[in-house]
């Protein structure tokens, strides 16, 4: 099974929303290191590690100057790609006092964040989350802090045959979910699901947001992809309405971006947001929309954060997989894949201990 502890460190992870980073300095913990980011004078992102190098005290508690940042410790000044550019009292800098800097992109309202080798960052594999940029599709943003390993909060969004169960009065509205098993299929750096529900009552979460005359049909097909960014088109219309033959003319439908980014291996940043193609001008429907998945991500955190709690006292504890963790054990492969590239450049690569491979 893949480590809960080991991080994927050359891929892009999302760091912030755009609106949460200013002309103020801003900290986030990502795979276990501080970052400071803020925006220079043009706007442009910068982010370096929030430790001088000095004596180790955060820069994010120091003050922008122009495009550089000092430290209110002892008064370094670090510019925006690490170089110490001013000691005070002190003529000559030594060449290696200097910190980190981080390749970042801003991309349709997403901050991301480059941890790897930053030679090996390219912005062309940034997953594409054209929701979010796109005026057609409101939403509001969301952001939730789990005491959990990413890899559990990953393992959930993997497996929807929960929704039933820890969700019955938002997402699910019936059991039946866990009764459909979804197409899962593998690509090189992600997992697809494809799960129908047919002739289904509608969800509380749906009902809220509009009227069915009757029964409905439901769809959920997502791409997952490394190191934890989840793209999904989900919707809901009709039934006998042509959905399954792909005539979709008037549903409901939703694109749901959702990034999980590991702060430290028992701690996590989860980004998310629902962007809708109806009622796009009713801010009273983006509210609701947006309080009833909190209410269901408020279900999920519960569980998963007493599974975490859980885990913390069974250190040689396995899982048992069963059918519905096809997509989950799929994804671990790719992780472990990963990992194992990382670890050894010219790997002979053994084969990853949870592994379906088909």
């Amino acid at each position: 099974m893949t480590p809960l502890n080991l991080f994927v460190r050359n891929c892009w992870y999302v760091a912030a929303w755009s609106h949460e980073i200013t002309t103020s300095l801003f900290t986030r913990t990502i795979l276990g290191e501080p970052i400071c980011m803020y925006r220079n004078t043009e706007g442009t992102l910068v982010a370096v590690a929030d430790r001088c190098a000095h004596r180790g005290a955060p820069l994010s508690l120091g003050r922008i100057e122009g495009d550089s940042v000092r430290c209110m410790y002892h008064g370094l000044k670090f510019n925006q790609s690490g170089a110490c550019v001013e000691v005070p009292a002190q003529e000559r800098t030594p060449p290696g006092l200097c910190i980190r800097s981080y390749p970042t992109v801003e991309r349709n309202n997403w901050i991301w964040i480059w941890m790897g080798d930053p030679k090996m960052a390219d912005a062309a594999d940034i997953i594409d989350t054209w929701p979010l940029g796109h005026a057609a599709w409101p939403y509001k943003p969301g952001y939730y802090h789990y005491a959990a390993p990413h890899m559990l909060i990953c393992d959930n969004l993997l497996d929807f045959s929960h929704i039933g169960y820890v969700h019955p009065t938002t997402l699910g509205g019936t059991e039946n979910i866990a009764l459909n098993r979804p197409k899962v299929t593998r690509a090189a750096n992600s997992v697809r699901v494809e799960r129908w529900l047919l002739d289904e009552v509608p969800a509380p979460f749906h009902t809220r947001v509009a009227q069915f005359s009757g029964r409905v049909d439901r769809w959920h097909f997502y791409d997952f992809h490394v190191p934890g960014v989840l793209v999904m088109h989900s919707g809901v219309q009709a039934t006998g309405t042509g959905a399954p033959e792909g005539r979709i003319a008037g549903a409901l439908e939703f694109r749901s971006c959702q990034a999980v980014t590991p702060e430290t291996t028992a701690s996590t940043h989860y980004f998310y947001a629902v962007p809708r193609n109806f009622a796009i001008d009713n801010t009273e429907v983006t509210e609701t929309v947006f309080l009833d998945i909190v209410t269901a991500f408020e279900e999920d955190r519960v569980m998963i954060e007493a599974q975490a709690r859980n885990l913390e006292f069974a250190a040689d504890w396995k899982m048992n997989p069963i059918a519905a963790d096809a997509g989950l054990a799929q994804f671990r492969w790719l992780m472990e894949r990963r990992l194992l590239a990382e670890q050894a450049p010219n790997p002979a690569a053994p084969k990853p201990a949870f592994s379906t491979e088909p």
